[in-house]
């Protein structure tokens, strides 16, 4: 995939992710790979290589660079076939991620406009091959398709969706923000023999987390 902006994505890849610490090399080429640059508005396209995260209407927002890069490592996923729950549609761009590292993709997304925009923008890329969305309440899962050898949640939960945890499969791992409206810490819970383990990976800020079992409807 060539393009005008493929010194930018590699400015990002090297200056925003491999210098703070993403070591995995097949999420650095992935992000090499994906033009985040047709996931953000038209007017926005000068900042899509920025390392910051930018609106993308009905009050969401594509995470910043680095957080895509590090929820994508922390999922550990296998050098392609891996079955993946994504709770949190939004652009596309973290599921275009998933895509390029080999997984068989399930989006969720709750807003029909991003739900049907992402969709379009994922065919005209060539992933829908490897990726099936749904227009659902994420917080619930997708039962009929689990169990997951991996879940990720783009939007702060306050707690761990106990749906989501039902679905994970043995070794598998959840990867999710979580915490209070304004901070929240990225966690990573994996389903060991001997039950649940959780893991601190940092501090972050993401948008809430809607449905059953997040944050109530405004």
């Amino acid at each position: 995939m060539s393009d005008t902006f493929d010194e930018d994505r590699e400015r990002m890849v090297a200056a925003q992710l491999a210098a703070r610490g993403i070591a995995d090399g097949r999420v650095l080429e992935a992000m090499r790979r994906v033009p985040r640059h047709l996931f953000v508005d038209p007017t926005l396209r000068a900042q899509a290589y920025e390392d910051t995260p930018l609106p993308i209407g009905a009050r969401q927002t594509i995470s910043q660079p680095y957080m895509v890069a590090l929820m994508s490592e922390a999922l550990e996923l296998a050098d392609g076939g891996d079955h993946v729950l994504e709770v949190g549609t939004g652009s596309g761009y973290q599921t275009a991620v998933l895509a390029e590292l080999g997984a068989r993709v399930l989006s969720l997304e709750r807003i029909p406009e991003l739900a049907d925009r992402a969709r379009a923008l994922l065919g005209e890329l060539g992933y829908l091959d490897r990726v099936t969305l749904e227009l659902a309440d994420g917080t619930l899962g997708w039962p009929a398709a689990a169990p997951y050898d991996a879940i990720i949640v783009t939007a702060a939960a306050p707690q761990i969706p106990r749906p989501l945890i039902e679905q994970l499969g043995p070794g598998g791992r959840l990867v999710l923000p979580m915490g209070e409206e304004e901070l929240q810490g990225l966690v990573r819970i994996r389903r060991g023999p001997d039950g649940i383990a959780e893991e601190y990976l940092g501090e972050c800020r993401f948008v809430k987390l809607r449905g059953s079992y997040g944050w109530e409807e405004p």
